[in-house]
């Protein structure tokens, strides 16, 4: 498994006063740092290590965001009551419910 293939981010951390270096696939690791890059880099190396351990153990390596396959399809459940508000804005603009949502959905800040 290629390290280099997860989700990575940096951020600030205000409660460290020192950047942190964030793995989503693996949420308990995390590597402060000075700066923005020797953040990003720390907790790669840790995710390798991670990693290489994980392998050498014969455990499960959880698989890279990036390489999983999306269908597009996911289901939600909301209470009756929004579903039926859903449903009157989309018969009230004319689409169906499935593309009010991914509207709404995709115009959500991210």
């Amino acid at each position: 498994m290629q390290s280099d293939h997860y989700t990575y981010r940096v951020t600030w951390s205000p409660e460290d006063g020192e950047y942190v270096g964030l793995c989503t696939e693996f949420p308990s690791l995390s590597w402060l740092a000075d700066s923005p890059d020797a953040a990003l880099q720390g907790v790669r190396r840790l995710v390798a290590d991670a990693v290489a351990d994980m392998e050498a153990a014969g455990e499960d390596v959880p698989v890279p965001l990036a390489e999983k396959h999306y269908t597009g399809e996911f289901r939600v459940r909301i209470p009756p009551e929004l579903h039926r508000d859903l449903a009157i804005q989309a018969a009230e603009q004319r689409v169906s419910l499935n593309r009010l949502v991914s509207a709404k959905l995709a115009s959500t800040p991210k």
